[in-house]
């Protein structure tokens, strides 16, 4: 018994550690020292110091060779990556036929893919329009709402570099984004309506509208998509772009974000 003590004395110390450079402090500071991190968990420095050691050697922690603080790993957001692409994978769902119930339309998860969106999960109302044929397939990023969704927190710059290679062709009879510049502008149209909005650009009689889910850090991890007819949703778009916010804000909260309140 005492040697469980003592593991779970270990555990929680460590977990607290970890927490405490998840912390508002550690983050704007880029990192804590011992001295200070075994102020907040209200631990001895020599076993702050030995905990986070041990901590270095398996990469949650690693220390600033130049102000010798600690922050977390590489190692300890690879982890949590994995862990937020189940959690998205579990938690979406429940949500996405909630708007579906609310809306009578299909909705889609979608993922980026370089300069291309992939969607991966798919719910859909009785009249099903066209809803077994997504998920697995990939299409531009440019032309779609979903993709343009995923592209919310884009700079120009970094527009620039994801599309370098890309040649802006048309896929329905609307074109809006010829080059990264018209992109950039759709974008920020988006970002300012906290939702992609998309009519005839990826294929004739269809619109659609998507709006990003954040993760626990604030990352942009998936899109959440309506498509449907358009003389079934074009005199709703915004209705629906609300909705599809709003839903999207519910998943990104489920997956520990932050600013699931500001989508």
């Amino acid at each position: 018994m005492p040697a469980e003590r003592a593991g779970s004395s270990g555990l929680r110390r460590d977990i607290d550690l970890l927490q405490a450079l998840a912390g508002d402090e550690a983050l704007q500071r880029g990192g804590l020292g011992v001295v200070r991190l075994a102020e907040l968990v209200q631990r001895e420095k020599s076993q702050v110091s030995r905990a986070l050691r041990a901590l270095e050697k398996v990469g949650l922690v690693e220390r600033d060779p130049v102000t010798r603080e600690y922050r977390l790993g590489w190692q300890l957001f690879g982890l949590a990556a994995r862990v937020g692409d189940m959690r998205l994978l579990q938690s979406a769902p429940p949500i996405m036929r909630a708007l579906v119930d609310e809306l009578g339309e299909s909705v889609h998860l979608c993922v980026l893919q370089a300069n291309q969106v992939l969607t991966v999960l798919t719910e859909a109302p009785v009249h099903a329009f066209r809803a077994t044929g997504w998920v697995g397939r990939t299409f531009p990023a440019y032309c779609s709402s979903s993709g343009r969704a995923l592209l919310i927190d884009y700079t120009l710059d970094e527009l620039a570099r994801r599309f370098l290679h890309t040649t802006f062709e048309p896929y329905g009879p609307v074109q809006l984004v010829h080059s990264v510049a018209d992109l950039f502008q759709q974008v920020q149209i988006a970002r300012r309506a906290g939702y992609a909005a998309v009519c005839e650009e990826f294929e004739a009689e269809l619109v659609g509208v998507s709006a990003p889910v954040r993760d626990f850090r604030g990352r942009i991890v998936a899109s959440l998509n309506i498509s449907a007819p358009k003389f079934r949703l074009h005199d709703k778009l915004d209705l629906a772009g609300r909705a599809a916010a709003s839903y999207a804000a519910q998943i990104s909260a489920r997956m520990g974000s932050v600013r699931a309140a500001d989508i």
